[in-house]
C-alpha cells in the first residue's frame, strides 16, 4: 500500500488506509477510489434526506426499508447502492469496534457547513457519492485558520473518495474540514455520513 502522509493525514488508493485513523498522530484518513457512475441517477429526482440508526448486522434490510417509497435510489442503482453502503459501514465499524451506527444520506445544494470546523464525534466517515467532495486541511493549515489567517492549501476529496475524520471527542487536534461552496452553481451533492450510534 502506497500511502501519502500530510501533517497527520494519510491518503492512499488502498482501502486499508482507513485503518490509519487508529494512529494517535493521524486525524484524517482518505481512501481515494473511483466514483460509481450509476449514482448520478440517484440525484435526478428530489427526495428527502434519510437518517437512522441500525445494528451493523441489520443494516442492509434497514437501509432497504428506508429507501422504500422514496425517490432516493433509482431501481437500477439500488442494489449496488445498498451493498456499497453496507461495505463501508462494515469497514468503519471494524475500525472503530462498533456494533451499531448512525447512517445519514443527504442531498446538498447549498453552502451548508461552508465554514471550517471540526465535528463533535469520535470519528466520522464521509463520502460524497455525487458532486464535489469535502474539503479538508492539514494540522498546519488548521492552526493558521484558527489564528485568523487563510490556509495555504485546501485539500479536496473527489467524488467516491472515502474519508474518516477524527473529531473533538477523540483528540485535541481534530480534523478540520468543510463542505465545498456550491450554492448558485446548480450542482447537487449526494453525501453519505456514518457516525457511531451514540454520537449526536
Amino acid at each position: 500500500m502506497s500511502t501519502t502522509t500530510l501533517s497527520s493525514a494519510a491518503v492512499s488508493s488502498s482501502p486499508e488506509v482507513l485503518g490509519e485513523i487508529r494512529d494517535p498522530d493521524c486525524n484524517i484518513a482518505v481512501w481515494q477510489r473511483e466514483a460509481c457512475s450509476q449514482y448520478d441517477t440517484l440525484v435526478r429526482a428530489p427526495a428527502e434526506d434519510i437518517r437512522f440508526q441500525s445494528p451493523l448486522s441489520l443494516l442492509r434490510p434497514s437501509l432497504d426499508q428506508q429507501l422504500e417509497g422514496c425517490a432516493f435510489a433509482a431501481p437500477s442503482a439500488k442494489h449496488a447502492f445498498i451493498e456499497d453502503v453496507a461495505g463501508l459501514a462494515t469497514r468503519y465499524c471494524e475500525i472503530l469496534k462498533l456494533r451499531e451506527l448512525e447512517v445519514r444520506l443527504e442531498f446538498v445544494s447549498t453552502n451548508s457547513c461552508r465554514k471550517w470546523h471540526a465535528d463533535y464525534v469520535q470519528a466520522r466517515l464521509i463520502t460524497t457519492l455525487v458532486g464535489p467532495g469535502t474539503q479538508w486541511l492539514t494540522n498546519d493549515d488548521a492552526q493558521r485558520v484558527r489564528g485568523g489567517a487563510d490556509p495555504l492549501r485546501i485539500n479536496s476529496m473527489s467524488p467516491g473518495d472515502v474519508g474518516i475524520f477524527k473529531g473533538k471527542m477523540a483528540t485535541d487536534t481534530p480534523a478540520v474540514h468543510r463542505s465545498p461552496p456550491i450554492e448558485g452553481t446548480g450542482e447537487t451533492r449526494l453525501l453519505l455520513v456514518l457516525n457511531p450510534a451514540s454520537d449526536r
